[in-house]
This record gives C-alpha cells, structure tokens and sequence, in this order.
C-alpha cells in the first residue's frame, strides 16, 4: 500500500496532491507534499518521493540541484550603506540570460568538468566556466537580512544555470531513445515522471551527472556568497547550504530509497535549512526535529512560501522580440505600488518584476505553521536589500 504524507493539505490544490499521486511506481514507494507545494512538471514542487528502485528525473527537474545558501556576518545591518552595497551586488553579479560572470574565476569543479565519467557533460566546460557565479532569472536572488540581534545576513537562491539545464535536456533526449544532443519533446505538465530503473546503465549515468551538477551548483552559490562578503568587507561567522531540486540515497523506516526533493529541503534532526519568503516578507533559517511527523514526511521541509499566481497571471502575457520584452496583456499586480511599499518597508530593491511581488506566493508563516513539530525557527531575517534579474533579463534556465 503505497503511503503519502501531506502538509497543508487545506491550502495546497488538488493538481499537485493528483500530480503526486501519479508519481508512485510501486506499492513500497513512500512520497510526502509539503505545505508550499504547487503543480510542477510531471512531479509537484514541493514534492518529496522515496523509490525502492527508481531515478526520477522529473523529481530533480530542469535545475538541477537548484538551492539555498545563508551565511551569518561579522558585521551589524546598520553599519552599512545598504543602498551603495545593493548597486554593487547588481554590478559585479550577474543576473538574468545566460549571462557570463562579469568577474570570470578558477574553481576546482572546473577540473572534475573536465574529467566528467558522463562524456557530454566535458563539452559544456566553456558554458559552466562563463555562467559560474551567476544567478539567473524567475525566482533566483541574492539578498540581504537583517535578524533579531541586528546581525547582517547574506542570502541566495539558484542552481546549476546553463550547465544543469543542459544535462537534464540530454537526458531527457537519451530516455526516449534518440542521442544526448538531440532534441525530443519534454512532455506536458501532466505526462509520466521520467524514472530510470536505479541499477540500469542509464540510471546510474544520470546519478553521476546529477551529483556533478551538485558539485557545480555549490561551487556557483559559494562564490556569489563570498564576492558579496568581499564588497561588504566581512566575514561569515554561520552558515546554511542545502540542495532541494535534488536526489539523495537514504534510510527511513529501516529501509534503503533513492530520494528525490523537488522544492523541498532536507531537515533532518538537527540539520539547518535557510528558507527564503518573498522579497518583501520574513526570511528564516530553521532546524529540523525528530518526530512521528517528521519520518512519515520524510524528513522535508518547504523551499519557499509557494506560488498562488502564476507569472503570467501577475506580469501579464509577454514575448521576447529583437532581444526585447513586449507585453501583449496586463498583468493583475501593480508593479509601481509593489515597488513603492518595498520602499516604505525600507527594502533596497534592484530588479525584480511583477511575477515575483509578494502577492504571488503564500505567506511564509502561514506554511510553516503546517510544519509544527517536524522543524523549529532558530532565526528570523529581515529583509534590507533584494536583487533579482529585471523582466528583460530573460532567462531560459530558471527554476
């Protein structure tokens, strides 16, 4: 009998509770929402699945090993020019189209690039070179906080950009039969999960690739963190790193699964996750608990508040022409007056866009309350300083 815990139940719709449903492979797979999830493709974010025997590469999605990175500093939120450090960050960091690093830089992961066991991901060592340190468009950002000591936090969301998007298409392509360069269609929202069997030639070269892009995603996220501590001239005292567009081999119930979190954070007893709300709400970095609630939901926590409007909805319809955004219709939020209470707020905002205002996700407390007894907040963070890729920063690898 296959076995779902859902959290939040009362505020997650019912396409991704069916969505998740469909995800099941076998009677002794095990699978989990959590309370920020939404419909996703072929697998809800916020969906959380532990096979027997499975690789799911849907559960990973397109960004691979997208994540969070927090970092505690030695200096105090009101000893800086925030406005002056937020024009930096948006100087040196690049975001939005496959933009290259203003800044380029070595890395170690170059080398294991290089050497990849998966051939075709040594031919994308000029891409991940170009893109490392960059954070893309959608939902991805590099943040400042503020926490209740007056401490100042820097906080950022991306993953593996160009590099990930690329390995997930090829094998896409390779598990409908045609060659890893080859175009084949993705499939709709609603289409079967793409699952290898986890002891087939094919299932372990998409692990091995995963884990490189995991390798490459901490490597990008690293190196944001430390360009902005060296503009800030400060140094980390604490910090948080989680993968959740992910794929982990783990133990639960005295049993081995190949686990797959798609927008959901590992939180097992005692590990730190930092959860990023919306630009203008509450931030928080949490710790997980054991408890009866926390091993039936495998030991999971959100990514995120969740999304209740999709992009089009908020920024209205658009299309890319001559290199540029055209807006065909009207989106239902008010950009200028998002931009305005941003301000009231005293939050220093660089880019950002309709489809990432407040209003477009859940609230963050909200979805936590739903994870009493399974997680507990060690620090909340205030936002100061907000960057995100402008609406004509398109970006073909975001999340």
């Amino acid at each position: 009998m296959t076995k779902l815990k859902i959290f939040g139940e009362p505020i997650i719709d019912a396409k991704s509770i069916d969505q998740i449903k469909r995800c099941f492979s076998s009677p002794d797979d095990r699978a989990t929402l959590t309370a920020d999830a939404h419909y996703g493709y072929g697998h809800p974010i916020g969906g959380v699945v532990a096979y027997k025997d499975k690789i799911s590469l849907s559960g990973v999605g397109f960004d691979i090993a997208c994540g969070n990175k927090a970092c505690q500093t030695n200096i105090r939120a009101a000893d800086i020019d925030t406005e002056k450090v937020m024009d930096e960050i948006f100087k040196k960091i690049g975001f939005g189209v496959g933009r290259p690093n203003p800044q380029p830089i070595d890395h170690p992961v170059f080398d294991q690039i290089a050497k990849a066991n998966v051939a075709p991901q040594r031919q994308m060592l000029k891409l991940a070179m170009d893109q490392l340190g960059t954070v893309g468009s959608g939902n991805h950002f590099v943040d400042l906080f503020e926490d209740e000591q007056g401490w100042l936090w820097v906080g950022v969301h991306f993953g593996s950009r160009g590099f990930g998007h690329k390995t997930t298409m090829g094998f896409i392509s390779l598990s409908k039969g045609k060659k890893f360069d080859e175009q084949a269609p993705e499939g709709g929202m609603d289409a079967p999960p793409i699952l290898f069997d986890a002891q087939g030639a094919l299932g372990q070269e998409y692990l091995e690739a995963m884990r490189l892009a995991g390798q490459y995603a901490y490597a990008g996220r690293d190196t944001v963190v430390d360009k902005v501590l060296e503009i800030l001239g400060a140094q980390a005292t604490f910090e948080v790193h989680n993968h959740h567009n992910f794929l982990w081999e783990e133990e639960h119930f005295g049993e081995k699964y190949y686990v797959v979190r798609k927008g959901a954070t590992p939180a097992f007893p005692g590990q730190h996750g930092f959860v990023g709300a919306t630009m203008g709400d509450t931030s928080v970095i949490i710790r997980g608990i054991d408890s009866p609630d926390s091993r039936e939901g495998l030991f999971s926590t959100v990514h995120g508040a969740g999304r209740v409007m999709s992009r089009t909805q908020a920024a209205g319809k658009k299309r890319w022409r001559n290199g540029r955004v055209e807006y065909l219709s009207k989106g239902a939020v008010d950009w200028v007056t998002v931009k305005k209470n941003m301000k009231k707020q005293g939050i220093v905002l660089r880019g950002g866009g309709a489809d990432e205002a407040p209003e477009c996700y859940k609230k963050l407390y909200q979805v936590l309350a739903f994870h009493t007894g399974t997680i507990e907040v060690v620090h909340r963070l205030r936002p100061i300083g907000v960057a995100m890729a402008a609406p004509d920063m398109h970006d073909p690898y975001k999340d």
